[in-house]
């Protein structure tokens, strides 16, 4: 279930009330769709309105609603948004983590943030736009601290103008006959570029735009004729979208990139969007199982969850975009592109054992590539198929006497509901990897990996006592407050249930209660920590009721998720921006700055405090074991196949032009699926498994779970390799602890 937990220790008076979760844009948390396992999209969500649309695409409403054009007279700001911004002032002022200031320049980057978050890509506004509104924000402070909005209105019935235009202009393109000869290039990714000083040269844009779409389609051997058709559908629903914006849209597009200038994960729901917010938290769990995002004019795929319908496709991967969605195994294909997110997330959602069909942009393809078409039933994401579970490694070359148990944890989950009625057995992450532990025992285990690939987080209750299971007694976080305050989080139970060698293998997407876990098994020397640096997301968010702010008042003002505090480790310095840095690192390609954390803007910096009292282990030779590891990868199948993927997905990530002639489309494509595929295809055979052809018509789901299992098992088995490594060369179960330290 989705669900806050009580932070302990914040009910004093004058403090507003807390539930969070130690999740980075995920399971348990209320981050937006794209967190961690996410980051803020390099190109900004288009509204930036739904913050919380996509946790899980959960059940509220079968289909999208038949909106009613909203008058452009209706677009101006009403008494209760005047209100509710004077109170997120105030709330911003007393209880944000960073110290909060309303000045000239935090208003002109405000400015700057709304005007980027409507026109991520720079194809509507006008240099001239922009230049006006901004060259007034000296004002917008003295305004926005007395509740006066005009501003962020005034722009936005802009932006309907220009947005009616451009498509306008698109439309007229449709009927011309594009030269896809003609050796010429698009740059589709205009964040950075400068805002064009022209209807002219907006044209040009939008030439290129409209061409670049057509050959996309083109590329995967549609009719023009349905192309022309298919196009027209799409242009004509951005404009159809944006009609469809109420006051209250406008409104909270503003204040979320007026939040976002103080700090990427704090933000704003208005009265609609809490509304639907407590809808999803209510019902069961329906649909695909994945946490989806808009970057650009593209839903994407920030992760999938375990046990749902995408991740056990095997077809499905974080990054990939969502560009078509049909209902039934025979319905029409929606194009789903310029789509708001909601809308997208309503049209897949839906009841239990119904089929819903996605047409997938793979995020290998990069942009433009050809896509495919996935067919899913959707199902019920119960608690039970993200449960922890293991397995045995016990073929191991550099150590053939030894056996190596595995226990992937892919959340920290716990049944609140259970507990609070009551349950002696409710359902959590500890509860689960003790049995598991006695059960790998019992099978004669010399050595333990902990697997937290992928794991956004969840519970900070089960993050503190999963790493008591390994660990005598002592502190696990430490947790500072916006007043400077520090709680410490200990072992809730003395004793170790695991005292032999241990490692932990993270990745990029490891988040928050993952950094936890992992940075204090390594403060402490208790195991390693094998992979790629984590994702880190260090920051603690409450979710507040604005009405309780304004008593008696008869309309409701929406709700604002805060950033409130930080988790540091027992060593002192915080999982924040940095994350865990991994004790032998797995080379998985090109490391870039849009990954993590790192990558959102205004992110709260890395920081330090005083360490914790705790007893550390006697330290291991890394050095060695790192150096053993580097020989075996640099000769491994299945790490060259990683390596491979890891530099294709760099350089795609990194292109901003793309070409306009379809022979070199076509085959910079073909280069890239054949990399991809001999790769992989070569590390396959190694193992003996037949390799599966993913766009078959009639793929063979239990070979590609077959095949699937084995390319995830590759970074886990080499870990078993390193902890086999340390086992064969020191007694590690029996290291003794050094003393106390301050």
């Amino acid at each position: 279930m989705l669900r806050f937990f009580s932070f302990p220790g914040r009910s004093a008076a004058g403090y507003p009330p807390v539930h969070h979760n130690a999740g980075a844009g995920g399971t348990r948390d209320t981050s937006t769709a794209g967190g961690p396992g996410s980051r803020w999209p390099r190109h900004r969500r288009l509204g930036v309105l739904l913050v919380l649309a996509a946790v899980w695409l959960c059940v509220s409403c079968a289909a999208v609603a038949e909106f009613t054009p909203v008058g452009m007279s209706e677009l101006f700001p009403s008494e209760r948004q005047a209100k509710t911004t004077l109170v997120i002032n105030k709330v911003l002022e007393r209880f944000h983590y960073r110290n909060f200031h309303l000045d000239d320049d935090f208003a002109r980057n405000t400015l700057l943030n709304y005007f980027e978050d409507l026109d991520p890509n720079r194809s509507f506004f006008l240099d001239r736009d922009v230049e006006r509104f901004t060259r007034g924000a000296d004002r917008l402070d003295d305004d926005l601290s007395q509740g006066r909005l005009d501003v962020a209105f005034d722009i936005f019935r802009v932006y309907r103008m220009r947005v009616d235009s451009r498509i306008e202009y698109a439309l007229s393109l449709l009927s011309q006959k594009f030269d896809f000869d003609r050796p010429e290039t698009y740059l589709f990714d205009r964040e950075h570029a400068d805002w064009a000083k022209s209807d002219a040269e907006l044209d040009a844009i939008w030439r290129k735009r409209v061409k670049y779409d057509f050959l996309t389609l083109k590329l995967a051997d549609d009719p023009d004729d349905q192309i022309r058709d298919q196009l027209r559908k799409r242009y004509e629903g951005i404009s159809r979208r944006i009609h469809q914006f109420t006051a209250d849209d406008v409104y909270e597009a503003f204040v979320n990139a007026y939040t976002r200038t103080l700090e990427p994960h704090t933000s704003y729901m208005s009265p609609s969007t809490s509304e639907n917010f407590d809808i999803s938290m209510r019902l069961k769990l329906e649909g695909i199982g994945a946490v989806l995002s808009a970057e650009n004019e593209y839903t994407v795929i920030q992760r999938t969850i375990a046990g749902g319908p995408a991740r056990q496709s095997g077809q499905i991967g974080s990054g990939d975009r969502i560009v078509g969605v049909a209902q039934g195994h025979d319905g029409e294909v929606e194009d789903v592109i310029g789509w708001r997110l909601q809308d997208v997330v309503d049209k897949i959602r839906g009841p239990k054992g119904s089929v819903v069909r996605l047409e997938i942009l793979p995020k290998s393809a990069g942009s433009g590539g050809r896509t495919r078409e996935v067919e899913l039933v959707r199902n019920e994401i119960k608690l039970e198929d993200q449960a922890a579970h293991s397995y045995v490694i016990d073929d191991l070359k550099n150590a053939p006497s030894l056996r190596i148990g595995v226990i992937v944890v892919p959340a920290f989950y716990r049944d609140f509901r259970a507990e609070s009625e009551g349950s002696r057995n409710f359902t959590s992450t500890t509860r689960d990897v003790r049995r598991l532990i006695k059960e790998l025992q019992v099978k004669g285990i010399s050595g333990l990996v902990i697997d937290l690939r992928g794991n956004g987080g969840g519970s900070l209750a089960e993050a503190t006592s999963l790493t008591g299971l390994f660990i005598d007694q002592g502190p696990v976080v430490q947790v500072k407050d916006a007043l400077g305050k520090v709680d410490v989080e200990t072992d809730p139970d003395p004793g170790v249930v695991y005292s032999g060698p241990l490692a932990v293998l993270v990745d990029r997407n490891s988040a928050s209660a993952s950094e936890i876990f992992a940075g204090a098994i390594q403060d402490y020397g208790r195991g390693l920590i094998i992979g790629e640096p984590t994702f880190g997301k260090g920051t603690v968010q409450t979710l507040i009721d604005l009405d309780r702010y304004v008593p008696g008042n008869a309309e409701e003002l929406g709700r604002l998720r805060l950033t409130m505090a930080e988790f540091f480790r027992v060593s002192g310095g915080s999982t924040q921006l940095k994350g865990v840095e991994p004790d032998i690192r797995f080379d998985l390609g090109p490391e870039t700055d849009d990954q993590g954390e790192r990558s959102l803007k205004n992110a709260l910096p890395w920081d330090r405090i005083r360490p914790a009292r705790y007893a550390k282990y006697k330290p291991v030779d890394v050095d060695w074991l790192r150096q053993r590891s580097a020989e075996r990868t640099r000769q491994d199948d299945g790490f060259r196949m990683l390596s491979s993927r890891g530099q294709l997905l760099s350089e795609i990530n990194g292109e901003k032009e793309v070409s306009l002639q379809e022979s070199q489309r076509r085959r910079e494509s073909e280069h890239r699926d054949q990399v991809l595929k001999q790769e992989r295809d070569r590390f396959l055979l190694a193992r003996g498994i037949k390799p599966v052809d993913e766009d078959a018509d009639n793929v063979d789901e239990d070979a590609l779970e077959r095949q699937q299992d084995a390319i995830d098992r590759i970074q886990s088995e080499e870990a078993a390799r390193i902890l086999a490594d340390e086992i064969v060369a020191s007694n590690a179960s029996e290291r003794p602890r050094a003393a106390m330290r301050d």
